[in-house]
């Protein structure tokens, strides 16, 4: 039986078309003997998403209406210590603010950035640019990738930035309507919640503050497939999305 060998040299993955080789089976490489491929052929294959910045440089300034963020640290372990593998580190969605640009114009009014250095925020997942710098994993972002600020660990004490609402999710219905339990797998996503935050409102052409169309405390209809998604110290899950994604409010 033929078989095939890699050698480092012949392979070449880059960011874009390597996914992930979780739950590969040895099924996939056809007749290729498992014994071809050893940790030492792919010890070189690194894939590396962030932008290293050099240590000669010192400091970063962004410019216009965009935010550095210092990542916050993934936890490794659980509360009681277990070591967590890589696929089961959540990605964190915070940080702190270290730096920020000078804001931007609409139409004759200047707006300044509305987040301070020091300042714990909350962002979209797949939001900005990461980068190595001073030893650290930060991100450059624009400010209206910022969901909102928490200075807490709850996720129930966000503090919406701009046209964004924070939502308590409503329970999935536990049962059918002819009584049959539903699974975890079967269940329905709801797009029904609570409204317990806002933020201050877009902004319109001028810089201006619009007033928000829906306020706290208000059961909402939204898109089922919009915003960031958190789960509470208490169990709850929670959403954060931009107000146009709102689709009703239900009374």
């Amino acid at each position: 039986m033929a078989t095939a060998q890699l050698t480092a040299s012949s392979i070449s993955v880059t960011a874009r078309n390597l996914t992930s080789f979780e739950g590969l089976r040895p099924a996939t490489f056809g007749r290729m003997k498992t014994g071809a491929l050893s940790e030492r052929l792919f010890r070189g294959l690194v894939v590396k998403a962030a932008t290293v910045v050099a240590p000669k440089f010192t400091s970063i300034k962004p410019t216009g209406d965009r935010v550095l963020v210092k990542i916050k640290t993934v936890e490794e372990k659980t509360d009681g210590g277990i070591l967590l593998p890589t696929s089961a580190q959540s990605k964190p969605q915070g940080g702190e603010v270290v730096a920020v640009g000078e804001g931007k114009t609409l139409g004759k009014t200047k707006v300044d950035i509305s987040v301070k250095t020091g300042t714990q925020v909350v962002y979209s997942k797949y939001a900005g640019t990461e980068l190595e710098f001073n030893g650290s994993n930060h991100l450059i972002l624009k400010e209206d990738d910022i969901v909102g600020i928490l200075e807490t660990e709850d996720i129930k004490d966000l503090k919406p930035l701009n046209d964004r609402v924070l939502i308590k999710v409503a329970e999935a219905e536990e049962k059918t309507a002819g009584g049959l339990l539903l699974t975890e797998a079967t269940k329905d996503k709801p797009s029904i919640g609570t409204v317990i935050a806002v933020g201050p409102g877009p902004l319109d052409e001028e810089g201006n503050r619009k007033p928000f169309p829906i306020s706290q405390g208000s059961t909402v209809l939204y898109s089922k497939y919009a915003g960031n998604d958190f789960k509470g110290s208490d169990g709850s899950n929670y959403i954060a999305l931009r107000v146009s994604d709102v689709m009703a409010v239900l009374s």
